[in-house]
Formats: structure tokens, C-alpha cells, sequence
């Protein structure tokens, strides 16, 4: 799997890049800044990227605007951001387009090696790879909009747990419930949000990005 990297501490960056090649990455690139990363992601087109949202020149947004416009200008291009904060409107901002894999992960979770692995992978798989702390923020503020109104607090848990990325199997474990009543929240959770019949997977993207653009 090829990886570009974008992260402004060395020491960070260096870490990344050894742990996603032990796990067998080709990091064809890895730079600190939003113009070299805009350019890496064109020139490469990654299987993901890997982008810290606050990047070189101004420490704003830099990271994210540079893989918003690589999007663009290579549709559905796998991208995973990192940040140190929630931030709703980058997550919002990022997933607006609704093609290819998106990801939202605070930095601390890097330190689950494992966790931050399995994102990496999911992301670059088309999938999508939520913070769970990102995805209780944005719970709390859509809750009271339609669709999702209608979502009962249980289905609101399932489509929770979908945002990060879990399958129906793990669901269950999660909630203590048979992977019969996942599927059966599932299925009314599609149908509430207007998400109609095609794949499984690609319907659990679209419930997942309604979720999270509302």
C-alpha cells in the first residue's frame, strides 16, 4: 500500500513512517508542509494519505485545504486526517464530496498501534475510520436534525458504532445484542435516512455521511 505523509514534527513523522512500514507501507512520500503535500498527493495519487490538519505555512488548516484540493483534482482519493482537536468543520468539510475513504482521528490514538493500523487500512479501502470522540461531538450536535430526528437512541448507538468503522459482528459485542438486532437497526436506519438498496458496504458509507453532513 502506497502512503504519502504529511506531519510538521519530525519526530512524529519519523515514527509514522517506521511504524506504517512495518506493517508493510511504501511511504512514497513525507513532507511538512500543505505546498509539498498538495504536490505529493497529485504526482503520487497515494492508495491513502495520511495528513495532519495543521500544517506549515500558516498552522491553520493548511494539511486539510491541500487534501481537500488533491480531492479534487484526483476524485476519491483515500485521505485520513489526524489533529490534536476536535474539529467539527474539518470533519464536515472533509467528507462534503462523499467519495473515497475518509478518515478523522485525534492524535492519541497513533499510540494504538493497532487502532491507528487498522484506520490506515480501512480508510484506504474506500471505508471510513471516525474517532469515537469526533463522533460523539457530532452526535450531540445533530441529534435534533432531520433525518436523524427520527433515529431511536438505539439506532443512533448502531449508526455511532458504524461511523467508526465497525461491522455488524463487532457491533453486537459492543451493544450486547445479536448480530439479528444489528442488522434488523441497520436496515431501519437506511431507510430512515433515505440511504436505498446497493451494496452493504457502500450503503453503510452513505448512512455514515448523512450522519455526519446533517
Amino acid at each position: 500500500m502506497r502512503v504519502v505523509l504529511a506531519e510538521d514534527l519530525a519526530l512524529l513523522r519519523d515514527g509514522l513512517v517506521r511504524l506504517l512500514e512495518a506493517h508493510g507501507c511504501d511511504i512514497v512520500a513525507a513532507v511538512d508542509n500543505g505546498p509539498e503535500l498538495l504536490k505529493a498527493l497529485v504526482e503520487h495519487k497515494p492508495d491513502v494519505a495520511v495528513v495532519d490538519v495543521r500544517l506549515p505555512p500558516t498552522f491553520t488548516d493548511e494539511g486539510l485545504q491541500a487534501a481537500l484540493e488533491a480531492r479534487r483534482r484526483v476524485p476519491g482519493l483515500p485521505v485520513l486526517v489526524l489533529s490534536q482537536y476536535v474539529e467539527q468543520l474539518y470533519a464536515r468539510e472533509l467528507l462534503a464530496d462523499g467519495s473515497g475513504g475518509v478518515g478523522y482521528l485525534l492524535k492519541d490514538r497513533v499510540f494504538d498501534t493497532g487502532q491507528f493500523v487498522e484506520a490506515v487500512n480501512r480508510v484506504a479501502a474506500g471505508g471510513t475510520a471516525m474517532d469515537p470522540e469526533v463522533i460523539s461531538k457530532l452526535l450531540a450536535h445533530n441529534t435534533q436534525k432531520a433525518p436523524l430526528a427520527q433515529l431511536t437512541e438505539r439506532e443512533r448507538e448502531v449508526l455511532e458504532l458504524m461511523a467508526q468503522g465497525r461491522s455488524n459482528a463487532a457491533i453486537a459485542k459492543q451493544l450486547f445484542v445479536s448480530e439479528g438486532a444489528v442488522s434488523k437497526h441497520t436496515t431501519s436506519i437506511f431507510g430512515k435516512l433515505g440511504v436505498h438498496a446497493s451494496d452493504d458496504d457502500n450503503r453503510r458509507v452513505l448512512a455514515v455521511l448523512a450522519y455526519l453532513n446533517a
